[in-house]
């Protein structure tokens, strides 16, 4: 195996771990909720009001967090992470590509904060949501389930770009690029699989 065929296949490597460690983790949470909303949903005389609560509140969560939270922030800069991750290797942070990706570590000190304190407030609504009666909680539950799908599948449709070289528009905000203008985000992307040409498997 020639070594420009070794390093791409090094690459597309870090970036897969990174980014289906991200997928893996949101498929786990959509089963998860998605199997309770269902039992519930399935097995409970829902009221006229409740019925509309569920579908208004499905359009709001999805809208809301699967295409502005997942969709036009969240999955591109996973993406972008994990691709720049590939470009600029060191053992802890590919051996936590996942948490890399999620801008868990490795960040700049906005972003991480912004990150740490998403995930605080998922937290506590996880807790307030818990205490709900049934019928409520299900369809909680049922609506962050959409949400959480259509931001994993918009993800591994930024994840198809980046890897075929096309930008994805956002910086992967780690520290080193903190200070870049905002226009050099999309060429960061592209030098993720420019550098040696589109990854190949």
């Amino acid at each position: 195996m020639s070594p420009p065929l070794r390093e791409r296949r090094r690459r597309l490597a870090v970036v897969l771990w990174g980014v289906l460690g991200v997928v893996a983790v949101l498929v786990e949470a959509i089963y998860r909720l998605g199997t309770l909303a269902v039992r519930i949903l399935t097995t409970h005389a829902f009221t006229t009001g409740q019925l509309i609560l569920l579908a208004a509140w499905t359009v709001v969560i999805v809208y809301f967090e699967g295409y502005r939270g997942f969709q036009q922030r969240f999955s591109p800069r996973v993406v972008a992470r994990a691709l720049h991750l590939a470009e600029h290797r060191r053992p802890l942070h590919v051996a936590l590509a996942p948490l890399y990706c999620m801008a868990l570590l490795h960040a700049t000190r906005r972003r991480l904060i912004a990150t740490w304190a998403l995930i605080a407030g998922i937290v506590a609504l996880i807790l307030l949501v818990r205490q709900m009666p049934a019928p409520y909680r299900a369809i909680v539950d049922a609506g962050v389930a959409l949400a959480l799908a259509w931001g994993t599948v918009s993800i591994l449709v930024y994840l198809a770009r980046g890897l075929a070289g096309r930008p994805l528009g956002i910086t992967p905000d780690v520290p080193e690029a903190a200070s870049r203008p905002t226009g050099d985000a999309e060429e960061l992307a592209r030098q993720a699989v420019q550098a040696s040409g589109p990854f190949e498997p």
